[in-house]
């Protein structure tokens, strides 16, 4: 997948998850800039509280 960016340590359901909320924040034009680190922060916090390991 030419162009897209990968959050290390989870899943493909997690990486289109990623995506889904950076593009949802960059259409609506929230957080400016910031949309990727959000998206990311939020991507993880959801990883680590559903007890997932890394790369599961």
């Amino acid at each position: 997948m030419p162009g897209r960016k990968n959050v290390r340590g989870v899943g493909e359901k997690e990486q289109r998850m990623y995506e889904h909320i950076k593009e949802s924040a960059e259409e609506s034009g929230r957080y400016g800039k910031r949309a990727e680190e959000v998206a990311a922060r939020t991507v993880k916090k959801h990883h680590k509280e559903a007890g997932h390991k890394k790369g599961e």
